[in-house]
């Protein structure tokens, strides 16, 4: 069984959301509508929420995690994810805020108490350090990511239609019984 409850909690899924046999949703888990979550994911919310909002994709080989509250972090740090977001292959995201509109690129690392405000792309194989804030418009790549430039217009509209294929591929695989 790949969508699991955990301590009293079980993954809400909204309307038409396609989880891949292999990936793994745990606990206190919401997923928006139109979501999809590919091969080889976890998603796991053991010990804090996960909200991710809807048409968002999660590609193959992804870690998504929470921060748990503790002697360290008296409130721990939820996984939040917005609208139309496009997560990369292989892209680990642990106890942040991530906006809406917004491609993370693949093999970054997005670290605890990040907040990535709306229209955000983060190069591939970058990595977010702990509670950085990386506004909105912007390009953002390296180790540890910096701002390199400003969005186009182009790049601005990519967002919704790098969503929107997704949405149309997992429509494929829920038609053919995936």
């Amino acid at each position: 069984m790949n969508i699991r409850p955990f301590d009293g909690h079980t993954p809400q899924l909204g309307e038409r959301v396609f989880v891949d046999a292999s990936a793994v949703v745990l606990g206190d888990v919401q997923l928006g509508d139109d979501c999809s979550v590919w091969p080889a994911t976890v998603i796991r919310g053991d010990m804090h929420r996960i909200r991710i909002g809807a048409r968002t994709s999660v590609q193959d080989g992804s870690v998504l995690h929470i921060t748990h509250a503790g002697p360290f972090n008296p409130d721990g740090y939820p996984l939040t994810i917005g609208d139309d977001v496009t997560i990369g292959h292989k892209v680990i995201l642990h106890g942040c805020t991530l906006g809406s509109r917004i491609l993370v690129g693949m093999g970054s690392i997005v670290m605890d108490g990040v907040v990535v405000e709306d229209e955000v792309v983060i190069g591939a194989g970058s990595l977010v350090p702990a509670n950085k804030v990386l506004r909105s418009g912007y390009l953002y790549m390296g180790s540890p990511a910096k701002e390199v430039r400003p969005l186009s217009e182009k790049e601005r509209s990519f967002f919704t239609y790098t969503a929107a294929n997704y949405v149309r591929l997992k429509d494929s695989y829920l038609q053919q019984g995936h």
